[in-house]
């Protein structure tokens, strides 16, 4: 059996919170130009520790591609 408590829902947010005078999705477009989410798979991702490596890491790489390609 469930008790009051269970059955009684805590409301999602708290009554001093108004966004009443909010706009939806106001930056939305600003923060879009100045992200570039990836996902990366399991098994890449376990290689890296942080973003930090993994630019490092595409750097290099990408360094490397147009070395090769000078070269050709």
């Amino acid at each position: 059996m469930s008790s009051e408590k269970d059955r009684v829902r805590e409301p999602e947010m708290r009554e001093e919170y108004d966004f009443s005078g909010g706009v939806r999705g106001k930056y939305a477009a600003r923060f879009a130009e100045g992200s570039n989410v990836i996902v990366l798979d399991p098994d890449v991702a376990e290689v890296f520790g942080d973003a930090k490596a993994v630019n490092e890491a595409l750097r290099l790489l990408a360094r490397s591609a147009r070395e090769s390609q000078r070269a050709s």
